[in-house]
């Protein structure tokens, strides 16, 4: 693989809901990575998709990651890309940044759908989260090993930044200070 295209790139949160974040490890963290990752995509113009598993029994999305509607994918597999329209909301070029929770469930199989259906992925290692954090470090092995991208919420803002003359350095760069 090689660096993020900004102009090929699309930000999927995966399921950080409301009664469900109490029980990760180190969420604050996660969620605020997370949150970073989507005001540098509105920065940028890169488009973001949610998914939220079993919203009844999980509750929606936590209120620090405000997302509209129209880009929310509900869902009852662990897989998103088994969800009915998941797929063809990325296209096939996509350089798909992933981050989410549970890392060794929904992450994980969603990442290895998108991986199956030959979609570039990128995993954000700071911004994903699991109960146990031996859940996390083995999901990412797992997801590294089937061709996913291992990287950290500073490394995605400045791929998708490339370079310091761009119009939104300053506003995205004080998003990780």
């Amino acid at each position: 693989m090689m660096t993020i295209d900004p102009a090929r790139s699309m930000l999927l949160i995966i399921d950080f809901q409301a009664r469900l974040m109490p029980a990760i490890h180190e969420g604050e963290v996660a969620v605020r990575n997370a949150r970073r990752l989507t005001d540098a995509a509105g920065l940028m113009g890169i488009p973001c998709l949610f998914t939220e598993q079993n919203a009844k029994g999980l509750g929606p999305t936590v209120d620090d990651l405000p997302r509209p509607e129209d880009r929310v994918v509900h869902k009852q597999s662990f897989d998103a890309c088994r969800a009915e329209g998941f797929l063809s909301r990325i296209p096939p070029d996509a350089h798909v940044v992933v981050a989410g929770c549970e890392a060794h469930v929904c992450v994980l199989q969603t990442v290895l759908g998108l991986r199956a259906a030959s979609r570039q992925t990128w995993v954000v290692r700071d911004a994903i989260g699991s109960r146990h954090p031996e859940n996390k470090e083995t999901a990412l092995r797992r997801m590294e090993r089937h061709g996913a991208e291992i990287v950290t919420t500073e490394m995605v803002i400045f791929e998708w930044l490339q370079t310091a003359e761009h119009p939104q350095f300053r506003q995205a760069t004080a998003l990780i200070r």
